[in-house]
């Protein structure tokens, strides 16, 4: 059974990945007057500006990983097998190309055509918009197998092939001839370049020659020979300065100086693997490389010796990564550690924060002196490494042990580099035990200390500041068997040990006496501890996790369903979830409260790290042989999800891994509608007689009912303004020897502005509903008209009841039938008081000259008087319950 909808977790993006075996492609934006680099990752390409290295655009995804790259002005094309595709604005696919029936290995942009060779020896020339072929050439494989493609400058409508035999071809495209055969050089050709000078070709042989060559004469003007293997890529720098640089297959690059006709310099350890595209961006003394070791770098060439620098770079892992850790709380950081023995540190915001610590090492002056390939001080991987932010800008923050390696290290994260101490216990200082290593590591919450658990089941505490020894559990060894795992609970109150043999023992953290120990079913495999709530989860060697309470120290949750080793688990911030993955290739959701599954998808490779967000935005794995991490986003922060327990024959679904994309381009507005499964809860008016229940309208429209008079006179200005007279154009005079001024007439018709209100008075809605309770006794209705009203109109409403305002003494009574109706329900238990309030103090005098009134009202006042009675007793117990836990010694 297979659940509808979408689950617990998105995918959203994959952070660390760069570059590929691919050779990248850099391509001009007249428009932006600006250098994008082109690069495939996977199943999709990347593009960066030159200038700052940051991406900006990525494509969609292609079904299978790309093999072959090549772009012209408008298009990219990308092929993987043996088909061809053509992205438009970088995003894209607006051409494929299908007619090969081998692994295309070769592409070359052509006008308004695009060439492309299979590994058959087919070379296919495709017409770009109509995406039919228009040329098709097949090679002899034993006689001429393409290794090479150039379309040489000014040379319409030609192509030069290179063959693996040595021998080059120059062809006419539209006129399908060969116009001319190189012998060669008896070697296989590797790479084709166009040097700055016309008819010039640089070409890189897989001896590690490379001949500049004239094919209008067919002349070798000048050979150069590297002793690093094959030519991988050739580069000419076009800013002036005559200089050659050519990759190698050991990650080496070579700068030839082609006036002097010698070797310049040498960049030695440029890539970790072989260098698989290498570009000089025309008119500027910059070098962008690409290799398979995941990594982007833009070299400057400004320094004396004409050797280059690093200008800008982004670096991933070059292998893949085994542990994987948020840092801090504010959840824009992970830690991972690669089996590259790099420790790195990815930003979940931009790629321009990512930083890498490094490779651990014994001593890093000698390692600096011999080299990434000569390099016998390196430290094997990270296996396993803890992390803590306080104190990390006085001292070291990160503790971290080795495969297979008794000395654990520090690392600073401040400095993005390798910490000042290294950690071994004191009795193997001298010399180097076999067999016995480090298996698990963690540090205290206030950074201060570090516990490293043994092979050999010890245990140890080491100040983090200064590196010494501050003592160890247990007698000799905390545990018979090999530590499994080690935690150190919030208060440095506690150490738990998980140890081989099936033993968790609970240790005090500064007497190092033993507290507590408990036998489980099997033996553990990891143990992860939820600080904040002392939950303690432990991974078994049956595939089970178990739960434990660190209070009780009691197994108070046990859950089973993977079918494969536990590789890691994540507890969510509030520690309601756990997370697990396991190398059935599934990723499991628990809710602890409930003990039940409520999430499970399947991926195509095994995760073998997971952390969640402090913030619980977003789950982030590492897989089996893949670069990247991978982002999950919380979907329950942003739309619904059934958190219901899955069905026991639940069938997870196979969830694709995300894709790289810019963080601005993504949007998560939550446009999914909700499963079909999930009942969406209306909360009924009263969830129950008993209970007194609230209205749930705002208090502005019922708390100051009864100073609305007081409110209204605040409110009134004092004087209202007054318009001036206008003044007549001739001011009228009475006639006579002195001249006087008419006086103004007084306007004595004043009319009274007092209107009777009984002769113009017409029927509300609310009179009208209440004069038609009085038979049904339903008053549901002048109730809802009167919520709906605003506390002005609620006053004229009531004021309107009295008979002196056109109302009458049934409808009062009406009136006050229906408060009581509203005190026995015991529903919109305010409303019922406010409006009560307001209409004793509107009709007080006319309420205690009736009798039918008076009686009615004396109901009234002992229904109010018995539901309060209840509500402070229920009040006064509360008070007591809470003053006794405040002021009680617990």
């Amino acid at each position: 059974m297979a659940r509808e909808g979408a689950g617990l977790f998105a995918a959203f993006r994959v952070l660390g990945r760069f570059s590929g075996h691919v050779p990248h492609v850099l391509r001009y934006h007249g428009r932006h007057r600006e250098f994008y680099l082109a690069a495939a990752v996977g199943r999709a390409v990347h593009t960066y500006n030159v200038k700052k290295l940051g991406i900006v655009a990525v494509s969609n995804t292609l079904p299978q990983d790309i093999t072959c790259l090549a772009a012209d002005r408008m298009l990219i094309f990308a092929s993987y097998d043996n088909i061809l595709h053509a992205f438009a604005r970088n995003k894209e696919v607006v051409h494929s190309y299908e007619g090969h029936k081998a692994r295309i290995h070769l592409l070359q942009p052509f006008g308004d055509h695009v060439i492309s060779v299979d590994v058959d020896n087919v070379l296919i020339v495709w017409n770009i918009q109509s995406e039919e072929e228009y040329l098709r050439i097949d090679f002899d494989k034993a006689i001429f197998a393409v290794s090479a493609l150039l379309h040489p400058s000014t040379y319409l409508n030609k192509i030069l092939l290179g063959s693996e035999q040595g021998a080059l071809q120059l062809w006419n495209i539209r006129s399908n001839k060969l116009l001319y055969s190189f012998p060669g050089w008896g070697l296989a050709v590797t790479t084709l370049e166009q040097a700055p000078a016309v008819d010039v070709v640089a070409v890189g042989l897989a001896s590690g020659h490379i001949i500049v060559h004239n094919i209008k004469y067919d002349e070798t003007l000048m050979k150069f020979q590297q002793d690093w293997g094959p030519i991988t890529a050739i580069s000419f720098r076009t800013d002036g300065h005559p200089v050659m640089a050519a990759g190698s297959p050991v990650g080496h690059i070579a700068l030839w100086d082609l006036e002097e006709k010698k070797l310049m310099c040498q960049m030695q350890d440029a890539h970790s693997t072989a260098i698989a595209g290498m570009t000089f961006v025309p008119g500027e003394p910059l070098l962008i490389t690409n290799g398979a070791d995941n990594a982007l770098r833009v070299w400057i060439f400004d320094g004396p010796g004409g050797t280059g620098r690093i200008l800008r770079s982004r670096m991933g892992h070059s292998a893949p990564p085994t542990k994987i850790r948020y840092h801090g709380q504010n959840g824009k950081q992970i830690l991972s550690a690669g089996q590259d023995g790099t420790l790195q540190s990815f930003s979940t915001v931009h790629e321009k924060f990512n930083k890498s610590l490094g490779r651990g090492s014994i001593n890093k002056k000698k390692s600096k002196k011999k080299g990434l390939k000569l390099d016998t001080m390196a430290l094997p991987p990270i296996t396993s490494f803890a992390s803590e932010v306080a104190h990390q800008s006085d001292w070291d923050g990160i503790v971290a042990c080795h495969q297979g390696y008794i000395t654990c290290t520090t690392w600073n994260y401040q400095k993005t580099s390798m910490g000042a101490h290294k950690l071994r216990p004191e009795k193997f200082s001298k010399h180097k035990p076999v067999g016995i290593y480090a298996t698990a590591v963690d540090i205290t919450s206030c950074g201060n200390f570090a516990v490293i658990g043994m092979s050999t089941g010890q245990v140890d505490v080491y100040n983090m500041q200064s590196g010494i020894h501050r003592g160890h559990y247990g007698e000799e060894t905390a545990h018979e068997g090999a530590i499994r795992g080690v935690a150190v609970d919030g208060l440095n109150q506690l150490v738990i040990t998980a140890g081989s043999e099936g033993l968790i023992k609970f240790w005090k953290f500064k007497m190092k006496d033993l507290v507590y120990s408990t036998k489980l079913p099997s033996s553990p495999s990891g143990i992860l501890l939820h600080r904040d709530s002392g939950i303690l989860g432990i991974a078994l060697d049956d595939f089970t996790i178990s739960v434990l309470d660190i209070e009780t120290r009691k197994i108070v949750r046990t859950f089973s369903g993977h079918h494969g080793r536990i590789n890691d688990m994540t507890f969510s911030p509030d520690g309601r979830w756990l997370i697990t993955s396991s190398m059935d290739c599934s990723i499991k959701t628990w809710d602890l409260p409930s003990g039940c599954l409520i999430d499970c998808f399947l991926v195509d490779s095994a995760a073998v790290s997971l952390t969640m967000s402090p913030a619980g935005d977003f789950l982030a794995s590492a897989h089996v042989d893949d670069l990247g991490i991978y982002l999950w986003s919380n979907r329950s922060l942003y739309s619904l999800v059934s958190l219901r327990p899955l069905p026991a024959d639940y069938e997870p679904s196979l969830v694709t891994a995300p894709s790289t994309c810019p963080v601005q381009d993504v949007d998560v507005s939550g446009d999914e509608e909700p499963c079909d499964e999930m009942i969406e809860y209306v909360s009924p008016e009263q969830l129950g007689e008993q209970l007194v229940t609230l209205s749930l309208l705002p208090e502005s429209r019922w708390k100051n009912l009864i100073n609305l008079d007081i409110i209204k006179k605040k409110n009134k200005p004092r004087e209202p303004p007054k318009v001036p007279k206008s003044a007549p154009f001739f001011i009228p005079v009475l006639p006579g020897l002195i001249p006087r001024y008419i006086p103004p007439e007084e306007e004595n018709d004043r009319q009274s502005k007092v209107v009777n209100l009984g002769v113009l008075a017409q029927k509300s809605d609310f009179y009208i509903h209440l004069e038609e309770a009085l038979s049904t006794n339903e008053y549901k209705a002048p109730l809802d008209l009167l919520k709906s009203l605003g506390p002005s109109n609620i006053e004229l409403e009531l004021r309107g009841l009295a008979p002196e305002g056109g109302g009458s003494m049934e409808v009062m009574l009406s009136f006050l039938r229906m408060i009581g109706v509203m005190l026995n329900k015991k529903y919109n238990f305010e409303l019922a008081q406010a409006y009560l309030a307001l209409f004793l103090k509107l009709h007080l005098k006319i309420l205690s000259s009736e009798p039918k009134l008076l009686e009615e009202l004396s109901k009234l006042s002992m229904q109010l008087e018995e539901t309060w009675i209840h509500l402070r007793a229920l009040f006064n117990q509360s008070l007591c319950v809470l003053t006794y836990m405040k002021s009680a010694l617990l």
